[in-house]
């Protein structure tokens, strides 16, 4: 019970910093649009300051809150109409409820984990969150089907990781801070990257969704 306890013990405050970005990010894994992940995006920019469960140094803060920003203003197509998929949707709830349910159980086993270790309040609830974070990225991933939403789902996962590693670095008696570092570069390039791939498929292909890959040709 000591699992639940962390969490009932806050203040209403504290529950909205900390749920809030999950929150956001979570209603964008389920719904569509670029106005949705942009607003999750600012959301969670927005939370970073607040974020203390963080556990990296101020300017490892302001490198993620760069990093949302720079999703909020590129988390869909260039033009103001989003375009449909080329290809028909054969399959996609099929994969999308396979995707789903393990997205699910990964979190529901992670969740237990944590919740089965005896550990500080605070550091109950900063494992669960970065534990949370990493299965709404790859949720993330595995539901949303534009290149262009791949890059929430690759800063989720890397903001989860960061977290993780905040508390890590917290339990050691001489913590380093060269893996958050690593971390935040490393969300950055797949966030760069799927631009990048996003950009160049819209330009010669004229879809960047990734259910037209396969009805695509050279």
């Amino acid at each position: 019970m000591h699992f639940l306890d962390a969490w009932v013990e806050l203040a209403a405050f504290d529950l909205v910093r900390l749920l809030g970005p999950l929150v956001l990010l979570g209603v964008s894994t389920f719904l569509p649009g670029r106005r949705v992940a942009r607003i999750a995006a600012l959301g969670v920019a927005a939370a970073i300051p607040l974020l203390r469960e963080l556990g990296a140094p101020p300017v490892f803060a302001v490198g993620w809150v760069a990093l949302w920003l720079l999703i909020a203003l590129r988390p869909g197509e260039p033009d103001e109409a989003v375009r449909r998929p080329l290809a028909r949707s054969r399959g996609v709830v099929e994969s999308g409820t396979v995707g789903l349910l393990l997205a699910v159980a990964l979190g529901l086993l992670l969740i237990m984990a944590v919740a089965r270790q005896d550990m500080a309040p605070e550091e109950t609830r900063r494992a669960s969150c970065g534990v949370s974070l990493v299965v709404i990225g790859l949720l993330h991933l595995m539901l949303r089907r534009h290149i262009r939403r791949a890059m929430v789902g690759f800063a989720a996962l890397g903001l989860g990781l960061q977290i993780l590693d905040g508390a890590a670095q917290g339990a050691q008696l001489d913590p380093e801070n060269l893996t958050g570092g690593a971390l935040l570069l490393a969300s950055w390039l797949a966030v760069a990257l799927a631009m990048r791939v996003a950009g160049a498929r819209e330009r010669y292909a004229g879809t960047g969704w990734v259910s037209d890959a396969h009805d695509l040709h050279d």
